[in-house]
């Protein structure tokens, strides 16, 4: 079994309800029990910042999927939630965001799959969650909490838990 952690992001439709459904799909689909939840934050648009808000989250996940698997079924989870990967525009709006930030210690370096997330360090979006349920998880030699005090949280806000 491994330990896997998952971004997940959105800014249209009703994104926190689309996350707890896509999380019930990561779990069934993957055969994976679910080991931590984060909380849901907004946060300023990442890339392209003519958009709205995005909401994001963090989840810990074992499954015994082999990296490349959770891969395409993230992706299929992606499409059913409405994402079309092949005629988005990069940075854009979207309904869900699943991105495999780190599996185990497992690194892997291929074009359609780099492990750990290349970019994880660079972006307090997904560092703030995280760091909620992981801020000892050491990814790549680097502490979750130390990458994070590294960043600005700048318009990162919790939003209240759901009922």
């Amino acid at each position: 079994m491994a330990d896997v952690l998952i971004a997940l992001g959105g800014n249209v439709g009703d994104v926190r309800a689309t996350f707890n459904k896509a999380i019930s799909n990561i779990c069934g689909m993957t055969q994976a029990a679910l080991l931590a939840r984060s909380s849901d934050y907004t946060t300023p648009p990442w890339g392209d910042e003519q958009q709205a808000p995005f909401t994001n989250a963090c989840i810990e996940i074992e499954t015994s999927l082999d990296p490349h698997a959770l891969l395409f079924t993230l992706h299929k989870i992606e499409k059913k939630f409405g994402r079309d990967r092949a005629n988005e525009k990069r940075w854009g709006p979207r309904t869900l965001d699943l991105d495999l930030i780190a599996y185990d210690d497992v690194r892997i370096d291929k074009p359609e799959l780099t492990l750990p997330h290349p970019r994880a360090f660079e972006r307090a979006f997904v560092l703030v969650p995280l760091a909620e349920i992981a801020p000892d998880r050491v990814i790549a030699g680097r502490r979750v909490r130390d990458a994070l005090a590294q960043l600005s949280t700048a318009g990162i806000q919790r939003l209240p838990d759901l009922d």
